[in-house]
């Protein structure tokens, strides 16, 4: 918003000053011993405003541009890899971590709002030839479903991948069916990562199968890739895996 400058003209005050020889003044630093008519000019207040009126000045509003916000955004969108990516993986507790440990806050007999399940588990490659590293998070139980013989979590955890960074994912967990989770980031090579996992209950809560669909990151490395197994009660990683063989695990592998 811009607003035109105005030309003000400049006004004065003008008033006499009498002096005679007998009484002499001094005015303005001078000595009139004369009578004498002085024409004094003084800036009034109109006169001070008008001169700040000698340059135009111009106001300037910014508003919310939202349609270059927009079209930002888009760009940025349209910058992301939208390729679909499938990773799979397979999550093992091995009874070696001390995993899970459950928080009976309630304190009632049955499984009840408020539990807390924090857990940690090894992570496998889908085609059971690799370690990958762990899992790590914590479950809080919502509902106990005794016709189901189950219950319902809100999970919130992250697959850890060694160097090549995490997957964080959040969402409904039950251990009576297969879900779906939401990526919700990640770090490393998954830094900008979104989409979905399916989590297969195999054997609660031993052993998981996860299918990710990923979206927003470049190829994922061949060693993490493969032909999964077909998830089943019996599944279990290769030797070499299980004893972190170097040529069976990932680069600097979380443990």
């Amino acid at each position: 918003m811009a607003y035109a400058s105005s030309s003000l003209k400049i006004m004065s005050t003008s008033f006499k000053v009498q002096t005679n020889s007998s009484s002499p003044y001094k005015v303005l630093g001078s000595n009139f011993s004369n009578s004498t008519s002085l024409n004094l000019q003084f800036p009034t207040a109109h006169q001070s405003l008008c001169a700040l009126s000698t340059k135009n000045f111009t106001t300037k509003s910014f508003f919310w541009n939202k349609k270059e916000t927009k079209t930002a955004a888009a760009i940025s969108d349209s910058a992301r890899p939208t390729k679909l990516q499938e990773l799979n993986v397979y999550e093992i507790n091995e009874r070696d971590r001390g995993s899970p440990a459950y928080l009976r806050l309630s304190k009632k007999e049955v499984n009840s709002l408020g539990d807390l399940v924090p857990f940690s588990n090894k992570v496998y490659s889908g085609d059971l030839q690799k370690r990958i590293g762990i899992t790590a998070g914590l479950c809080v139980l919502i509902k106990n479903e005794p016709e189901l013989k189950g219950d319902r979590y809100e999970a919130i955890y992250s697959f850890y991948f060694g160097d090549y960074g995490h997957i964080s994912v959040q969402g409904q967990y039950l251990t009576y069916q297969d879900t779906y989770l939401a990526v919700t980031g990640g770090s490393g090579i998954f830094e900008g990562v979104y989409g979905q996992v399916k989590l297969q209950q195999i054997v609660f809560p031993f052993k998981l199968f996860y299918t990710f669909y990923l979206k927003g990151i470049a190829d994922l490395p061949a060693e993490l890739l493969g032909t999964p197994v077909p998830p089943s009660p019996s599944i279990e990683p290769s030797a070499a895996a299980k004893a972190t063989e170097p040529h069976a695990t990932i680069a600097k592998f979380t443990n």
